[in-house]
């Protein structure tokens, strides 16, 4: 059964850890983030961007084979499935696909704008048991096309998105997604405890997680960042096992070109990503 968010992250919260974000692309990356959370004990949100839900036919799609793998593997961890970087539309065809959770990203409308939109957001999902991600200050990066350069948010804005009712608030300190470039500056820790002490006890979210030093996440984590996104890095790790396997001729080898063989090797890489990740936000034995 799926959950909101919104439990887990108090949680978090409270226990100085971070649950992690695993975007999915497909049903390999879907069933490695559920045994892996299984394994560990730890509660897990599985994400789904615009062109993901796009690439597998639908979000009704994602929603439904989440739900079943639930139900065929006997995961029993805390599962949320959420929207990544939704626009308003995305949202609205996330509630009505029986997604958990969403993420309303109205960080490129003039702040009124995003305030409105989030009202609404906020009433829907208050009525249909979901909980809400808002972000305020563009993350830096390109994801889904969208690019952005990295900017800091303003710790007042935050308030008043926060103050409007959401359940999770992601806000830019300097993060991008994709790899970080080799003159990337760093996380602004600065605005982050600036951003935290005004939200008080808002569950914060970290996005562009791949890249970051550990000694950074850990330090973000006591800041009050408790969900941290990952996505690139274990594409990264899907990648590099899958060319190794065909670079050593193995897809040749008897029925080695099978797709359940050619992709196994990439499906245990995302396992280990996500073991590793799990393991540095702290969320093992959490469930």
């Amino acid at each position: 059964m799926l959950v909101p968010a919104t439990e887990m992250l108090k949680k978090a919260k409270a226990g100085h850890y971070a649950v992690g974000h695993f975007n999915t692309n497909n049903l390999e990356w879907t069933k490695a983030i559920l045994q892996t959370a299984q394994e560990l004990n730890s509660p897990v949100i599985i994400g789904c961007s615009e062109g993901a839900g796009k690439y597998m036919t639908g979000f009704k799609v994602v929603a439904d084979m989440v739900k079943a793998m639930i139900e065929e593997m006997n995961i029993t961890v805390p599962v949320a499935l959420h929207l990544d970087h939704g626009t308003y539309d995305g949202c609205m065809k996330c509630i009505e696909a029986g997604f958990s959770s969403i993420m309303f990203d109205g960080s490129h409308y003039p702040i009124e704008e995003n305030i409105a939109k989030t009202k609404e957001l906020v009433k829907i999902c208050a009525e249909k048991g979901m909980s809400l991600e808002a972000e305020v200050g563009a993350i830096g990066g390109e994801e889904d096309g969208v690019i952005g350069k990295g900017e800091c948010a303003d710790p007042d804005e935050c308030k008043m998105i926060a103050d409007l009712g959401v359940d999770m608030l992601a806000a830019g300190i300097g993060n991008i997604h994709g790899k970080y470039p080799a003159d990337w500056p760093g996380l602004s820790f600065e605005t982050l405890a600036a951003v935290s002490e005004k939200v008080g006890e808002m569950p914060l979210v970290l996005h562009g997680g791949t890249g970051i030093p550990e000694d950074m996440i850990k330090k973000a984590i006591s800041l009050g960042v408790c969900k941290i996104n990952v996505n690139t890095e274990c594409q990264l790790s899907f990648a590099e096992a899958t060319r190794k396997y065909i670079e050593a001729g193995k897809d040749q080898q008897g029925k080695g070109f099978d797709p359940r063989k050619l992709l196994a090797p990439g499906f245990e890489a995302i396992k280990a990503t996500v073991k590793e990740k799990m393991e540095l936000f702290g969320s093992v034995g959490k469930a």
